[in-house]
């Protein structure tokens, strides 16, 4: 017989390439009990599939159109694989991909998950996938399902790599931006740090102030500089959603890597700008890295959602405002939106007080 059909002594398997399948089968017997604590109506099915099913007419929409966005964690995943802070990262993951969905007017309907690895550990993998369950239950999605993929060589062991990617649906006429003017309200919806972007500087920044990971965080009394920095980014499709049923939303952008800067300008029309006030309430951990870093201002804005995690187009600011506050949001107005020549832009009046 061959070799291929009677192994030798000095045969080799998949597991001694570094793959070990029975670690996959494991992750996923552990994770679909998650999974399927974020059932909604609209899934058919749960996890072991080829591919995921989803029935928007059961879902409640009549004539729908499907929005989808991707994202990752970025270089806060490298915190948590220093610091074995895993838990949280999966809210990340989701938040940054909802918050882009439901700024467009959708509601987010399912979500699948790519996790990339050296070596599989299943209780470090079951704990990043028990945060992501976490963020699709508060985002009212589904997680209904992902991929694994243990690559050795590729990954040292004990790293990790996060990819989401999320669908939703809003009705034809309900999509977003629309209808935006000179004269409307800009409101900020308050942060919780740093959220997902930035983590590059953030880690030059910790690297020069020479602290540990474990050390008492300055800008946080009773947490370590590690819990602090990895608090997860806030998920605000439950309020953005209310507000747009409720027909008071013009347009939302989701304030994440370039800042206000860079991404409200995306949901402006020609002819218009962002007039804004710096004069929101700023979480202590932007004061922290601007000061230890040495970071200008304007660098701070455009890297940092500095306060801000998103910024809301209304015409109506006092009954947006209402139900914001309702549904657990703190809301700052921070702003017009101006008539103005050109493509849209912002202007910050009072951005270097900011972070004085």
């Amino acid at each position: 017989m061959t070799g291929v059909d009677q192994p030798g002594q000095n045969g080799l398997d998949y597991r001694a390439a570094g793959v070990d399948i029975e670690a996959g089968d494991a992750l996923v017997e552990a994770i679909k009990p998650l999974a399927r604590a974020t059932g909604r109506s609209g899934v058919i099915g749960g996890l072991g599939g080829f591919g995921a099913l989803f029935d928007l007419k059961a879902a409640g929409f009549s004539d729908p159109v499907l929005v989808s966005t991707t994202d990752g964690v970025g270089t806060k995943l490298k915190i948590a694989i220093d610091t074995g802070l895993h838990d949280t990262v999966g809210i990340d993951l989701v938040a940054m991909c909802v918050n882009d969905l439901v700024v467009q007017g959708a509601e987010p309907l399912f979500f699948l998950d790519y996790f990339a690895t050296g070596r599989l550990s299943v209780p470090q993998a079951r704990r990043v996938v028990a945060g992501i369950a976490s963020g699709c239950h508060e985002a009212g999605c589904a997680l209904v399902g992902g991929e694994t993929a243990e690559m050795p060589g590729l990954y040292a062991a004990g790293d990790y790599d996060l990819a989401g990617f999320a669908v939703g649906a809003a009705e034809r006429g309900m999509l977003l931006p629309r209808d935006v003017a000179p004269g409307d309200v800009i409101l900020g919806l308050g942060s919780a740090g740093v959220h997902s972007n930035g983590f590059s500087l953030v880690r030059r920044i910790v690297e020069a102030s020479r602290l540990d990971w474990g050390a008492p965080c300055p800008f946080a009394p009773g947490a370590s500089l590690a819990d602090a920095l990895m608090t997860p980014t806030r998920i605000y499709v439950k309020a953005l959603l209310a507000l747009h049923r409720a027909g008071l939303l013009k347009a939302a952008a989701h304030i994440t890597g370039g800042g206000l800067p860079g991404n409200l300008p995306r949901v402006l029309p020609q002819g218009t700008r962002a007039a804004l006030t710096a004069d929101w309430p700023v979480p202590p951990v932007f004061r922290w890295l601007a000061r230890t870093g040495g970071v200008a201002a304007e660098e701070m804005l455009r890297v940092f959602n500095c306060g801000v995690g998103m910024a809301l187009v209304v015409g109506d600011a006092d009954a947006a405002i209402g139900i914001l506050t309702r549904h657990g949001e703190s809301v700052s107005r921070i702003g017009t939106i101006e008539a103005a020549d050109g493509s849209p832009g912002v202007t910050i009046a009072g951005a270097g007080a900011l972070l004085a």
